[in-house]
């Protein structure tokens, strides 16, 4: 069984990472902040721009194939410094090869996309039945309308017969759920954390700061586990596939933006784990999560990595941190025919 080791976040304005001995060194001027064995971290990802890794780490961090990947202040992808490529050869020739079939990769696709409306229309139909307060009526109200919206979205899949109308369908039910998204927001919160529909490059609101950072830490995971699966997270099936974009880790993080990202965002919203302290307004009107609102989302992150859930189609207890790796694995099996079809994640 895959042992998932832990990712180490690092978050300190000026600080600098570096080797010493066996172990990981956090020091801001001068003065150490933690220090962590090596052997127990699987990567490590500087979110911030003034962060400074030695050269010996970078190196030791190749040699044992742990990734190295910075992200900038709202979590958009920078660098990542990797060592030799690993993974099966034959496993990736399969996949180009697959890539080139139509058939497969219109399969694949409409596969990705019905797991990602279907754990979509779950988060409504979730909050829906939970509707309360003085809102209570419209809320459910809205938040059914748009889960039969998605059903009819999941019937318009089906007949889709070309990836260019799947990828329609695909953005007709993204925009129709995130039509619902406010009355998945407590109404004691809506004035502090308005939303008015999915924004990016950069941000304009609170919301949408919050769920780019975590589709960021989340896209990250998913290529981590695509690459120990031996894939090749540049070619993908549903994304189309451009220099430095990886096509694949953005697939199989389709399935998964509802079920962890959004459903930890509402969380941490509708909680009051975040408040408007946590966001900064920067010119231009981008939003942006500050240092310590970005630290309280990893540290949520990760929490909520642990939990457990059963795999519907292993039927076995897994934590959520687990769930990519599944997947991935699941994904190596279709491409080389040991399964016929890619069978998504969909929560219960």
């Amino acid at each position: 069984m895959q042992t998932v080791q832990n990712t180490l976040y690092v978050t300190l304005p000026q600080a600098y990472v570096h080797l010493e001995n066996d172990t990981i060194r956090i020091d801001v001027e001068r003065e150490k902040k933690l220090q962590v064995p090596l052997h127990h971290l699987s990567a490590v990802v500087c979110v911030g721009t003034s962060i400074l890794v030695s050269p010996a780490l970078m190196g030791r961090l190749a040699e044992e194939g742990k990734s190295l990947v910075f992200l900038d202040d709202n979590g958009r992808f920078r660098a990542r410094l990797e060592g030799p490529v690993t993974g099966n050869i034959l496993l990736r020739r399969a996949q180009h090869a697959c890539a080139g079939n139509h058939s497969f990769t219109l399969e694949t696709a409409r596969a990705i996309v019905a797991g990602k409306i279907k754990n979509s229309r779950q988060v409504l139909m979730r909050a829906a039945r939970e509707a309360d307060g003085a809102t209570a009526a419209t809320d459910r109200s809205t938040l059914e309308s748009g889960a039969e919206a998605l059903g009819e979205s999941i019937v318009g899949l089906r007949r889709a017969a070309a990836l260019d109308q799947l990828r329609g369908v695909e953005g007709d039910a993204a925009h129709r759920y995130f039509q619902c998204f406010n009355q998945l927001i407590r109404p004691a919160m809506r004035e502090r954390f308005v939303f008015g529909g999915r924004t990016r490059r950069p941000p304009r609101d609170r919301v949408n700061a919050l769920l780019s950072f975590l589709y960021a830490m989340l896209m990250n995971d998913c290529r981590s586990a695509l690459e120990t699966a031996g894939l090749d997270p540049q070619l993908g099936f549903l994304h189309a596939v451009r220099p430095g974009r990886a096509a694949l880790a953005l697939d199989l993080m389709e399935e998964f933006r509802a079920y962890s990202a959004d459903r930890l965002a509402l969380t941490l919203i509708n909680r009051n784990q975040l408040g408007v302290k946590d966001f900064e307004e920067r010119e231009g009107g981008a939003v942006s999560l500050t240092a310590d609102g970005r630290r309280a989302v990893i540290v949520a992150y990760q929490e909520r990595k642990q939990e457990e859930t059963t795999h519907p189609l292993l039927e076995q207890k897994y934590a959520l941190s687990m769930l990519p790796f599944i997947q991935a694995r699941l994904l190596a099996r279709s491409i080389r025919g040991e399964v016929e079809g890619y069978m998504p994640f969909i929560a219960r």
